[in-house]
């Protein structure tokens, strides 16, 4: 198997965007047996209320996934801002492996972090004091003993709620800050962060030290709305790469 790690995120599946799940199966198609390693971190799904609650594209995808896995790539699932709620059960089911954020990736004689990207976007603070819910276990715990239907219902009118309140805050807010992501760099030793959540893909060289004049590269994946992003990590080399969406 050749040592080539491939990582995307915040595909955003959901029964309304037929185009985007037909290019994961492609892009899936494309790389089976041709990667050791996929990550995922975050967003595979637009929205997640639990492992019991699967649908028939929720099986669709893990039936694939396994497939991919079968052929010889080991694959790794992050929680985002949409599937946090993703458990062990639907992991397994894709045979593939939760993992927390921050990750520690060793690759290629790289060192880089990985993580979902919302932990870094701390000037909404609106959003932030959200997120530090709905992780909570306690909370988590309640809202999976509702009913399916109830769950539904919540989630529609989060997501509602989140549309508007989206509309009316300004794209700088929604971005990462920029003091979170010194801290990022200063608390960890990798040098490289890869990261998705703000759909705003580029490479970005971060200042780490002005004396030494030495340099950190962030890396932000872009969602699957209207192309497909991925990060190839090979011959230690490290790469944000697109493609168009199959039609």
């Amino acid at each position: 198997m050749l040592d080539r790690i491939l990582l995307i995120s915040d595909l955003h599946l959901e029964e309304q965007r037929p185009d985007i799940t037909a290019s994961f199966k492609q892009f899936l198609e494309n790389n089976r047996g041709n990667c050791s390693a996929l990550y995922i971190l975050g967003d595979l799904f637009e929205v997640w209320i639990g492992d019991d609650a699967k649908s028939p594209l929720a099986k669709e995808v893990a039936l694939e996934l396994c497939q991919f896995n079968q052929a010889g790539s080991a694959i790794y699932l992050m929680h985002g801002n949409r599937d946090f709620l993703l458990g062990t059960d639907y992991a397994e089911s894709c045979c593939a492996t939760l993992i927390d954020e921050p990750f520690a990736l060793s690759a290629n004689n790289l060192e880089i972090l990985l993580l979902h990207g919302d932990s870094l976007c701390t000037d909404d603070a609106d959003y932030q004091a959200f997120r530090f819910m709905v992780r909570d276990p306690s909370w988590q715990s309640e809202f999976l003993s509702r009913s399916i239907e109830d769950r539904v219902a919540y989630a529609q009118e989060a997501r509602r709620q989140s549309q508007l309140a989206t509309s009316h805050k300004s794209m700088e807010i929604m971005d990462v800050n920029g003091s979170a992501v010194q801290s990022l760099f200063a608390e960890n030793t990798q040098q490289i962060v890869i990261h998705g959540h703000t759909h705003r893909p580029a490479v970005h060289n971060v200042a780490l030290d002005s004396i030494s004049e030495t340099f950190g590269k962030r890396i932000v994946l872009g969602d699957w709305n209207k192309k497909l992003w991925y990060v190839e990590v090979s011959a230690g080399e490290v790469e944000l790469r697109s493609a168009p969406l199959s039609s």
